[in-house]
Formats: structure tokens, C-alpha cells, sequence
């Protein structure tokens, strides 16, 4: 049976009645999810997408978006649910394929933020080239919620010949970045406080299976680890990575890259660029013949071109992550304690 009129999408709201099973619901994701979403097995509507596999081993990452403010400049949290999932996953060497969804909306949202969210998500899952197949739509009652929540799951295919995993860094090993850090964390507290800085800062936030990609091309069986640094930045990617391989690290401050933008609101915040948020960068461990090789390659893609070598692995019984720095001395880059930034992806 028809709808007897459309979604008001220029000034309706979200109502408990969108999450009911209903004739409210299907509405709902007819007129708005399917119409952006739109690909082959998506409009099916089952309550699972059913795909073929291309050989090759299976990698899967979910991962939950609650981040505040929605809208920031450089993005949503439309686009960094593609972004943080299709990332996840290609860390792992993968190729992204498919991606599911799910929303919890908070009773009173505009729809007209929600179309926004839908457009940019769809946006972003097109130019990633992983359609949205599956999904889920729930909504909580006003004051239990915050706007919407997103969680995304990805799935992708890892080649044969790739062996990419957390603890695999080893004494020796490079340690390469792709890019400059903190872009993402110091846009998101700007946003939130309406601080003003001379110059915008804009939300590093990016699909990097490309770069990934291109590295693999490069140096497929070099390729150690992959990481990105979001929340707690660079500093708790680079202890995970010690901790769960068994090996320490010591770092360059100076071969770090920083906008000087960047730097300057993280020392009017209080805030320290290792440990701040980057939605749209990676970490690289590799056999250190290779680095080179896979630096040239980084910097060739547009989402490496300030990459740079930043460090090496050592041996280390403490798994200890170590900074040179600007001074010539040594510090530890230790866990973060609590978190800087919450909301943040």
C-alpha cells in the first residue's frame, strides 16, 4: 500500500514511530536510506546481503561512531563511518568490499540532518568504491541519545602473498608515516568550542585503502604492520604495536610531520600532537630494505605525499616507545592516561 504522502524532510523529525517495524519505518528507509544507499542488493531489503566471496582470506572490522559534533569541518559522521571502517579493514592489507550500517537516532533529530548524514555517507561509500548492502534502523525515546549513532561493519578480501599483522614489527624494522598528524582531533575541539584560529583546520578524514593499495604493489611481502592512529593519535598506535610484538621503538620528533597550524592550537589547548585523533593517516612497519621503496610509493598516492620515515624498531624487554627529541634527548612516549578528546570518531 502507498504512503499517503512523503517524508518531511525539510523540517520533520525523527519520532519513535521511524523505529516500530511499521508502515513509519519502512518509509523511513525507503525514502531516505534505500534512495541514497541504492545499489542491487541493498534493494532487495533482506534482512542480510548475500555477496560472492573472490578467493582469498576474509577480513571483517566493525566499528561504532559517536562522535560530537556531527558535522565538522572536512566531514560528518557520515562519511568518517565509511572512512573509519573501509580503514580498519584495509589495514590488514585487505581489498574493502562491502560495508553494513546501523543507526540509532534519537526522537526529535531533523530529518533534514539525517538526509545530510545519508547523502554524505552515501558520498563517501561511492568514491570507496564499498557499497552499503545491509543495515539497521532503531531509534531511542528524546534525552537517551545524541542526534544518531552510526556503527559500520566492512568486509574485504585479503590477497595471496600478504601478511600483515600487528605482531610482526621485529628489531631493525622502519617505522613510516603517511602523513602529517592531529588534523582530525584539533578540527573536531575547534568545532566543538567555536575556537577561531588564523587558518582553518580541516579533519584529516579519508579512505586510505588506495594508499594501502599502492603500497602493497610496491613491497607486498615487506609490509610488516599497519596501523591507523586514531583515538589516543600516533603515541597509542605506536605502544600498541610494541606491546603486542614484543619489540620497542624509538622515534624522531623532527622527522614528524606537524602543521604548523596544528601545533599552534594543540599548545593553546594544552594538548600534545602525538596523542590527538587522525582520521585519514597510517603507521607502516617494514623490513627496512624496503622503506624506501615504500616512501617513494606513499608519497606518489594523495594521501601520502608528506610521508616520511619516523623511526625505528629496537629490542626492548619493556616494549618501551622512545622519542629523540628537537633537543637531542630521549623521552618515553607512554600510554595515554584517560583521553584528551573524547567524542572524537
Amino acid at each position: 500500500m502507498p504512503y499517503s504522502h512523503s517524508l518531511n524532510l525539510k523540517s520533520g523529525q525523527v519520532d519513535l514511530t521511524h523505529g516500530g517495524g511499521g508502515r513509519a519505518m519502512a518509509q523511513l528507509i525507503a525514502e531516505l536510506f534505500v534512495k541514497h544507499f541504492d545499489n542491487d542488493l541493498l534493494r532487495r531489503q533482506n534482512d542480510q546481503a548475500l555477496f560472492d566471496v573472490p578467493a582469498g582470506r576474509l577480513a571483517i572490522s566493525t566499528d561504532g561512531h559517536v562522535i560530537s559534533p556531527l558535522f565538522f569541518p572536512g566531514g560528518d559522521i557520515g562519511s568518517l563511518a565509511v572512512h573509519g571502517t573501509v580503514n580498519d579493514v584495509a589495514m590488514s592489507g585487505a581489498k574493502p568490499l562491502y560495508l553494513s550500517a546501523g543507526f540509532i537516532l534519537e526522537e526529535g533529530l531533523p530529518l533534514a540532518d539525517l538526509e545530510r548524514i545519508v547523502i554524505s555517507m552515501a558520498a563517501a561509500a561511492k568514491v570507496a568504491g564499498t557499497p552499503i548492502v545491509t543495515g539497521d534502523t532503531k531509534v531511542v525515546e528524546r534525552g537517551k541519545g545524541d542526534g544518531v549513532f552510526i556503527t559500520t561493519t566492512g568486509v574485504g578480501i585479503v590477497p595471496d602473498g600478504v601478511n600483515i599483522s600487528s605482531d610482526r614489527a621485529e628489531p631493525g624494522c622502519a617505522i613510516l608515516l603517511s602523513g602529517s598528524i592531529g588534523d582530525h582531533g584539533v578540527a573536531i575541539m575547534a568545532s566543538r568550542e567555536n575556537l577561531q584560529f588564523e587558518t582553518s583546520i580541516i579533519s584529516d578524514s579519508a579512505a586510505l585503502h588506495g594508499l594501502v593499495a599502492d603500497m602493497v604493489a610496491a613491497a607486498p611481502a615487506a609490509i610488516r604492520c599497519l596501523r591507523d592512529p586514531t583515538r589516543g593519535g600516533l603515541a597509542t598506535a605506536l605502544n600498541e604495536l610494541a606491546g603486542q610484538s614484543g619489540v620497542g621503538m624509538v622515534i624522531d620528533e623532527a622527522a614528524i610531520p606537524v602543521k604548523a597550524q596544528v601545533k599552534a592550537a594543540c599548545e593553546i589547548l594544552g594538548l600534545d600532537p602525538l596523542y590527538v585523533a587522525n582520521e585519514g593517516k597510517l603507521v607502516c612497519i617494514c623490513d627496512a630494505a624496503a622503506a624506501e621503496t615504500l616512501l617513494a610509493a606513499m608519497r606518489k598516492h594523495p594521501l601520502g605525499r608528506d610521508a616520511a620515515i619516523i623511526g625505528q624498531v629496537i629490542a626492548d624487554p619493556h616494549h618501551f616507545v622512545q622519542m629523540t627529541t628537537a633537543f637531542g634527548g630521549r623521552r618515553i612516549v607512554d600510554w595515554p592516561v584517560g583521553e584528551q578528546l573524547p567524542r572524537i570518531c
